[in-house]
């Protein structure tokens, strides 16, 4: 038999050779990136960066250099401005015909000049709108006119699962086109509060950032922000702003060139199953306060420490985070609905916000970090708890600024399994304010076997809500 006839008929009897018509119904089902390729790329555009760094230096004379006094003279020698020019690179897509172009804030962070780039190759110095580091938004401006522009879609009908595609420029190769899968939605990263990230798996690397992340519709529904690594490129997890929140952002910025959000003045902190447990809600959604500003919008408005925000304007709050990220898009001085469970029932709150500065200072005390020579008072174990204590005498109380608390000196059995540490502070519990040590005992012997109770804490100046699940009564 001919080889040509043998490797046929091996490949028959194992399988690996299909028919035409067997091979056309999987590949039929794969999408097509072509068309939609075609008509959004050319909004797709690179942008280069360049930045003037000064460095001041202290040169040798020349011919010195392998002087063994070298240091020691170049100490002494006249100091120098110099100059240099270091570039960066990024992505970014045209948002209307005039010229305004949509980014990230990281790839214009401290640059003197931005060159943005079209598919046709025309090149266009931009100018800055305005950027948002909350955020990690920026709007440019490039003097233009009839130029292609995205249309936008809504990340909200997103599906996990569903195809995506980014386009962009990873290291500096313009125009790029990976694809993948919405691997995840509404992802929180550290520090990032006010962003309901996009997980994908599309391959995006360090130039892509500010390109657009689009669906199968050709429309953008997220800008690529951020990558996980471990070193340095891809490695399949890729995270994207979704674009109504640059949308938001862009607005202002076009008509303010700033952001201006809202605050409540409080400090919040997840829920747990637990937490909620100890406070009888049937799950764990919702934000937690830990503490209210003294004299802020919350306070005023009745909201404390121990309250739980439910919802805002009617929006339920899925987790902490929801609470700045719906408090960002709404106007400074506006008045919000609040429900709020406290002593086991739901109550509503109205709060007038106030502005959220840059730079916007942490409401609670600095805590007493450790033990000093002014600790006095007795040391008390609570039943049940495996909490060792001993209460703060009236100047650390000051310090803390608290009317009463108990300084965990040790913990051992359900307290280290709740994950209290030698060195905090109780200030509550069950939403309450401490106001002695027997408040406290008598709590925790309340707790029915297998229940908790929720202790408020003061943890190196940050307040914490801790549930403690005492042991069991011993019968």
């Amino acid at each position: 038999m001919p080889l040509k006839k043998l490797i046929a008929a091996s490949m028959l009897m194992a399988g690996l050779l299909a028919s035409p018509h067997s091979l056309a119904a999987p590949l039929s089902s794969l999408p097509d990136f072509t068309q939609l390729v075609e008509e959004q790329g050319k909004a797709v555009v690179n942008i280069r960066t360049v930045q003037t760094v000064r460095q001041v230096v202290r040169e040798l004379p020349q011919g010195m250099e392998n002087d063994p006094f070298a240091e020691f003279f170049r100490r002494f020698a006249p100091p120098q401005l110099r100059e240099y020019r270091t570039g960066g690179m990024g992505s970014g897509f045209i948002l209307s015909a005039d010229g305004y172009v949509l980014t990230n804030a990281h790839v214009i962070a401290e640059a003197d000049e931005m060159i943005v780039t079209l598919g046709d190759r025309r090149e266009f110095k931009a100018k800055v709108v305005g950027a948002d580091a909350r955020t990690d938004v920026a709007l440019l401006k490039i003097e233009a006119k009839g130029l292609p522009f995205v249309r936008l879609g809504k990340p909200d009908a997103l599906k996990v699962g569903e195809w995506v595609l980014a386009i962009g420029s990873p290291f500096g190769f313009e125009n790029t086109v990976t694809a993948g899968i919405v691997s995840a939605k509404g992802r929180h990263l550290p520090d990032e509060s006010y962003v309901p990230f996009i997980q994908t798996d599309a391959a995006v690397n360090p130039g892509n950032s500010g390109g657009p992340l689009f669906n199968l519709n050709g429309e953008v529904v997220g800008i690529n922000s951020q990558i996980y690594s471990r070193s340095g490129g891809f490695m399949g997890i890729s995270f994207a702003i979704p674009v109504d929140v640059a949308l938001t952002v862009a607005e202002q910025l076009k008509k303010d060139g700033k952001v201006s959000r809202s605050r409540i003045g409080v400090v919040s902190q997840p829920m747990t199953p637990a937490l909620a447990a100890s406070f009888g809600l049937p799950d764990s959604k919702g934000t937690l306060i830990a503490s209210v500003e003294k004299n802020g919008p919350a306070e005023k408005a009745g909201l404390k420490s121990g309250d739980v925000v439910l919802a805002l304007n009617g929006q339920r709050l899925d987790d902490s985070d929801d609470l700045p990220r719906l408090l960002g898009v709404i106007r400074p001085g506006s008045k919000v609905q609040l429900q709020v469970w406290r002593n086991r029932k739901a109550m509503q709150l109205s709060v007038v916000t106030a502005e959220l500065q840059e730079e916007d200072p942490r409401t609670a005390e600095r805590a007493y970090r450790g033990k000093s020579p002014e600790q006095q008072g007795e040391e008390s174990m609570t039943n049940r708890s495996g909490l060792a204590m001993q209460q703060l005498a009236p100047a650390q109380l000051q310090k803390l600024g608290v009317k009463f608390g108990l300084l965990v000196r040790a913990v051992q059995g359900p307290a280290a399994d709740a994950g209290l540490q030698a060195g905090d502070v109780v200030v509550g519990v069950s939403g309450e304010e401490l106001s002695s040590v027997r408040q406290l005992q008598q709590a925790i012997n309340a707790v029915p076997d297998g229940g908790s109770v929720a202790l408020r804490i003061l943890r190196q100046g940050e307040p914490l809500f801790i549930a403690l699940k005492p042991e069991k009564v011993k019968s």
